[in-house]
């Protein structure tokens, strides 16, 4: 037999590609996407001029215990958001968990009330985490002032949507027999959780939520730039005042705490392996 000369998926392959750019053509020119304008000459030259503007970076003393300052308050401040969104969002996942709901055990059980409990959770979620961090703490600092506290309050609200969310669909994926198995025997829900779920499911669950604090550490900078605290409200400061050497050495410290962020993260995923 002669052996196929094409790919037998390549036609629908490439009508779906195309159809794809039909759609995305127009939404580009409406976002009016222009890549070219960034080598345009005048751009080029205000590009320079605001990158050069950055050497030599400050190293003054004084300087760096104040960056020093608002790094770890930048580490605290993604520790404690994302302390407060598993606090959050533990009851509300396991609210949405159906595996250890009884009225699926077999018939007879009424399961409106779960029902409405977990519709009522799932909303909860929605709003926590259809709101930015950013929106929030603009919010929080109208109530705090300026400082950290707003930033933990957005992020913990915030990702506490999104955890609770991811927690109660990791723990319906996982096996639900053993789960099951222990709430017809009459355990407690928090004993099949432990005993029945959370075996299959803690490395996912630990995973998701270093990766959360991960992106923790980069939101807290975002925040600082409309009075949360840390290197972002640092940089906002030095940006106002013209000064790129401080600028430079903030972005540096930036680069490298994320970067000890994600080498923590891959650790910890490993060990979990």
């Amino acid at each position: 037999m002669k052996p196929l000369s094409r790919d037998p998926a390549a036609l629908p392959r490439l009508g779906w590609t195309l159809a794809a750019l039909l759609v995305l053509w127009p939404l580009l020119q409406l976002a009016q996407f222009r890549p070219a304008a960034l080598f345009e000459a005048a751009n080029l030259a205000a590009m320079g001029h605001f990158v050069g503007a950055f050497l030599p970076p400050e190293t003054s003393p004084d300087f760096l215990i104040l960056l020093g300052r608002a790094t770890v308050e930048t580490l605290a401040m993604a520790t404690a958001g994302i302390a407060l969104a598993v606090v959050l969002a533990l009851p509300l996942g396991l609210v949405l968990t159906r595996s250890l709901s009884l009225s699926r055990l077999g018939p007879g059980r009424h399961g409106w009330p779960g029902q409405l409990l977990r519709i009522a959770a799932r909303g909860l979620l929605a709003v926590l985490r259809g709101v930015p961090e950013l929106v929030w703490a603009l919010l929080f600092v109208r109530v705090f002032g300026l400082g950290a506290a707003a930033g933990v309050l957005a992020l913990g609200i915030t990702y506490g949507g999104m955890l609770g969310k991811v927690y109660g669909e990791i723990l319906d994926s996982v096996d639900a027999r053993p789960a099951r198995s222990l709430l017809e025997a009459g355990s407690g829900r928090l004993a099949a959780l432990g005993y029945g779920l959370l075996p299959n499911a803690a490395q996912e669950l630990v995973s998701y939520t270093v990766y959360r604090w991960e992106c923790a550490v980069r939101a807290s900078v975002v925040m600082g730039f409309v009075g949360a605290g840390g290197l972002g409200q640092l940089m906002d400061q030095s940006m106002k005042m013209l000064n790129g050497g401080e600028a430079a050495t903030i972005l540096a410290t930036f680069l490298v705490l994320v970067l000890a962020a994600d080498g923590l993260s891959e650790s910890l995923r490993r060990r979990m392996a």
